[in-house]
């Protein structure tokens, strides 16, 4: 082809413009894998012991295979227990409401369900979702010196689910979210919460795109979507991951959703990892909900767009899938050292060995200790849709007003990344439990 130097330039840059880019792909050699991780989520619909969960709605809805008696029937046990939940009553007499985060994921729900979010109660929803993050930007405070009053994860959630549902949000309440992510407050401690990172993208990127506000918005938008991008890549691990496995598919739902060229390195060893976790079969319910959007080219952005016509049931049944990783455990006994620190002395309330079969779960093995009869040892969880959460050790509360958690930690000062349910110690690791601040 003989073109002069102009010309060929002018020819480049409409083939830059006008080629469609080869985003983050899945190799067909392992659509069995990604099959298998949609019946697996698919199971959960039907176990009636499991804790209902939007996410899990979600995924199955952004995925390309479905089966929809199965989904019908899941949406229509989360509505009720919804419903059910907002005409229940605390003894004062005041609704139970569901946090900021719980309400916008139902919301997100609805909308990949198709539901008509004309009528008087879909409109009520959505008012009171507007209402919480008022509540919660007014919390901040001037100078992003105070915290929303659940967090930013559960805020940035809120504004997406409004700018999934094309509501125009106030501007203030974007503002604080800008503020937030350019003065680097999403942490969990003292390291980068790469998760509430790709939450904010995810709902940075929806509003840019949404076309409601004005241009120095939208240019404000455009910088804080590029600073989350620059922190989730600097926050990939030597192994692909994206801070830790369970932060990394909402971290590559935002390279999804901005188009992050299949041909960058950061993306294929991303899509390897998050393959690797499929091979060794985790089994946290939030993680592969949010795992099987991005194994199907998708985030949760898409769920403005779906349609919810000509759908067929395409999802197989009749693959082999490979065994839950914790559905047996071994016969071999692991010896696990359980320390409790004192929130402000810092000496040991507790430290003891308990024994517990190997595989056991962190979990396990706080039961083991509460359950040896001489009441030393007392813990208490709270169940969320992440999995069960330790709240108090010992009698001491962590308190979300004071923003305090129980930190898990391999001993000396390694801090664990996964929760109690998740965690499974080795023979001879020591785990101390401390009340830790954010």
């Amino acid at each position: 082809m003989n073109m002069e130097p102009r010309r060929l330039r002018i020819f480049f840059l409409f083939c830059a413009l006008v080629l469609p880019v080869q985003l983050c792909e899945i190799p067909r050699m392992n659509s069995d894998l990604i099959g298998c991780l949609n019946r697996r989520l698919m199971s959960v619909t039907e176990d009636l012991s499991k804790e209902l969960n939007p996410s899990v709605y979600m995924a199955l809805r952004l995925s390309s295979d479905h089966n929809l008696k199965k989904e019908a029937q899941y949406f229509h046990r989360l509505k009720n227990a919804f419903q059910a939940k907002e005409k229940s009553f605390l003894p004062a007499g005041q609704q139970v409401q569901p946090k900021t985060g719980h309400l916008a994921l139902y919301l997100l729900a609805l909308r990949a369900a198709c539901q008509d979010m004309k009528t008087r109660e879909m409109k009520r929803l959505v008012t009171r979702l507007k209402h919480d993050l008022h509540k919660e930007k007014e919390q901040i405070g001037p100078e992003e010196k105070g915290h929303p009053i659940t967090n930013y994860y559960q805020y940035s959630l809120g504004v997406l689910a409004l700018c999934v549902h094309g509501k125009k949000i106030d501007t203030h309440v974007i503002q604080k979210l800008i503020n937030a992510e350019m003065h680097n407050k999403f942490t969990h401690g003292t390291k980068l919460s790469v998760d509430t990172e790709a939450m904010a993208g995810l709902a940075f990127h929806c509003l840019k795109q949404s076309r409601l506000y004005t241009r120095s918005i939208v240019s404000a938008l455009l910088q804080a979507v590029q600073s989350v991008k620059k922190k989730i890549l600097q926050a990939q691990t030597p192994e692909g991951t994206f801070g830790n496995i369970f932060s990394s598919p909402l971290a590559m739902q935002v390279l999804v959703a901005t188009g992050m060229s299949n041909k960058k390195s950061e993306c294929s060893r991303g899509m390897n990892a998050l393959l690797g976790t499929l091979e060794h079969n985790h089994d946290n319910l939030m993680m592969m909900s949010q795992l099987l959007p991005v194994l199907h080219g998708k985030s949760y952005l898409d769920i403005a767009t779906m349609g919810c016509q000509a759908e067929r049931d395409t999802l197989q049944q009749h693959v082999k899938c490979p065994e839950s990783s914790v559905t047996a455990l071994e016969h071999s006994i692991f010896t696990i050292q359980l320390s409790v620190q004192h929130p402000s002395s810092h000496e040991e309330l507790y430290n003891h060995s308990i024994q517990v079969p190997s595989g056991s779960s962190l979990l396990d093995v706080l039961g083991k200790a509460q359950n040896q009869g001489s009441k030393l040892f007392t813990f208490e969880t709270r169940s969320t849709l992440q999995g069960p959460m330790l709240t108090t050790v010992m009698g001491i509360e962590a308190k979300d007003a004071e923003r305090s958690y129980w930190q898990l930690l391999k001993a000396p000062d390694t801090s664990l990344e996964k929760g109690v349910s998740d965690y499974r110690p080795q023979d001879g690791e020591s785990i101390i439990l401390k009340l830790s601040h954010q």
